[in-house]
């Protein structure tokens, strides 16, 4: 990428600029990997399509060594990038997944939604969505993939994402939660690490990557903003993971405070680890710090008897 560039009309580092021409250079492309057999984790992974016309993906994460027909609690992550880099099947969050998988015992739904600017906000929301509807078709063990037919735990879902992808977690498990859905899954739980949200600042990428926003208060962006809306959410445990030197904290710790000054009925945790910058985790998966974190994913998704909605 040339840094001497004199064209450019729209510039948001380190995610992407635009040329006065339309054309979207991003700052770093995802080094795209294949899904694999891995004798490192013991996870085997496959890529799925889940809507051709839109197109929505993922790539799915089993234990090699599940037994037939056992039954493994379902996770649903989304990948986080500010709304606009990243990838579901990047080396980054395929190497990540792997481990979560292994040490959570569970199959895995990584979700690949379309990025902005290509494709503004509400996008990666509706995308997300159809990804939770198409996993839902496998609830009765009839749906279009045989791991989730038969593996699936389906009374044992989670929902998490790191950066935008907890933002969007948080999301799809608020539109799950509303009276007019009545699902065959049962999300029992949310993790979000290192969350994207909004405060009262304005966001100068969100407000262009999001045309329609109606600002400070758009829930979507700044969920502290609608306290009668957090209260609706169905699942009754949450797991918010900040840390201290991201520049983010304070928006995690704000949806932390929020949640409890909600009326929500459920359990919220929250996590600081001091010393760390954001999704250190997913750099450094093997430090002290990120083997902490990881276990407590892990402890808060195999909780004895969790409870499942409210």
């Amino acid at each position: 990428m040339d840094p001497n560039v004199t064209d450019l009309i729209h510039d948001f580092p380190p995610f992407f600029r635009i040329h006065k021409n339309g054309k979207i250079e991003r700052y770093l492309e995802p080094d795209i990997v294949p899904p694999s057999n891995d004798p490192i984790t013991g996870v085997q992974s496959k890529d799925v399509v889940i809507s051709p016309e839109i197109p929505v993906s993922a790539r799915l994460y089993l234990p090699i060594s599940v037994t037939p027909n056992q039954k493994l609690p379902l996770l649903i992550y989304i990948h986080g990038g500010a709304f606009s880099i990243e990838s579901a099947f990047s080396s980054l969050y395929h190497d990540y997944l792997n481990i979560l998988v292994a040490e959570a015992k569970a199959i895995a739904v990584s979700i690949q939604y379309r990025l902005a600017p290509e494709h503004p906000v509400p996008a990666c929301y509706d995308d997300c969505w159809e990804a939770i509807k198409w996993v839902e078709l496998h609830a009765g063990g009839q749906g279009p993939d045989p791991w989730l037919n038969e593996f699936a735990d389906f009374d044992r879902v989670f929902l998490a994402g790191d950066s935008a992808g907890a933002n969007l977690s948080h999301n799809v498990a608020i539109r799950a939660s509303l009276d007019e859905f009545r699902s065959e899954i049962k999300i029992v739980g949310i993790v979000l690490v290192h969350p994207f949200f909004g405060n009262n600042e304005p966001d100068k990428l969100w407000n262009f990557i999001c045309p329609e926003t109606t600002g400070l208060n758009d829930p979507r962006l700044n969920p502290a903003a609608d306290l009668d809306m957090l209260s609706k959410l169905r699942c009754k445990n949450v797991l918010v993971c900040i840390a201290g030197n991201d520049r983010l904290k304070v928006r995690g710790q704000t949806y932390y405070d929020a949640m409890k000054n909600s009326n929500w009925k459920g359990e919220i945790e929250i996590l600081v680890t001091e010393g760390e910058d954001h999704v250190f985790h997913l750099f450094k998966p093997t430090s002290e710090n990120a083997v902490f974190l990881l276990k407590k994913i892990v402890g808060f998704m195999n909780r004895d008897m969790l409870p499942s909605v409210l």
